[in-house]
């Protein structure tokens, strides 16, 4: 993957606070959509050395370990892209969030909640702004599952991940307020990101168990791609959506 000079495949990004849906989504996309879906590496982050979990320790010390955490989480996430954009026969990723939405939501709360210092919060939009500049891809777009923090929070409780036992509705109220005002208001952001186009999609009903509910958001995904992908997007006809 050429970043410097623009070239690899397309990359549309699928946002949203924890507890959105974004994985359950990102599996429709997969079985109905010709595209290259890219998952968090979640795994990378429970599993860094030794068997230590990296997010486990996130949330049990975030003052301890956020300025940490978000640098590896840069790394690896531009790590996993670069690795999948190598094998990529779609010429199209979409990827589970990104180095953006840890810029604009998850590093800008840690340090607003002070769980990064003045000067961890200096040094990480620096070189930052730096690798973004040089290692990592403009996206085409991005598409923001947007649901109400009490849905996630719900959401959260049902699939019952042992490191997120104590993640606070008040933790997912902030970062809901952090994705509009980055995705929808775009205050703040860097200029070269303003221009990016957003496909939000309202994420509070339950399309994990609705065809008709997933039938609505793959067609305005896949039209939202197609238009700025310029190609048929579809897999083989299926006979239902199904995850």
């Amino acid at each position: 993957m050429n970043v410097v000079n623009g070239l690899g495949p397309k990359c549309f990004i699928v946002e949203g606070n924890i507890g959105a849906g974004k994985s359950t989504f990102l599996k429709i996309i997969q079985n109905n959509l010709d595209v290259q879906v890219v998952f968090e590496p979640h795994e990378k982050w429970q599993t860094v050395v030794d068997g230590q979990n990296l997010l486990d320790k996130f949330y049990k010390d975030t003052a301890r370990w956020a300025y940490t955490f978000q640098s590896y989480a840069f790394v690896t996430r531009v790590m996993e892209q670069e690795a999948h954009a190598k094998v990529n026969a779609t010429g199209i990723q979409v990827l589970e969030r990104s180095v953006f939405s840890d810029r604009y939501c998850f590093a800008k709360n840690a340090f607003e909640q002070g769980f990064m210092s003045a000067l961890e919060w200096k040094l990480y939009q620096e070189w930052f702004s730096w690798l973004v500049d040089n290692y990592v891809p403009k996206p085409t777009g991005f598409i923001y599952l947007r649901g109400e923090p009490d849905v996630c929070h719900s959401r959260l409780k049902k699939r019952n991940r042992f490191e997120e036992e104590g993640v606070p509705f008040d933790y997912l109220n902030r970062l809901h307020e952090k994705h509009d005002t980055w995705l929808l208001q775009k205050e703040g952001v860097a200029g070269y990101l303003k221009d990016v186009p957003v496909l939000i999609l309202e994420c509070n009903n339950d399309f994990e168990n609705s065809e008709a509910e997933q039938q609505r958001h793959i067609e305005k995904v896949a039209s939202f791609l197609s238009e700025h992908a310029i190609r048929p997007l579809y897999k083989a006809r299926q006979s239902s959506m199904s995850l």
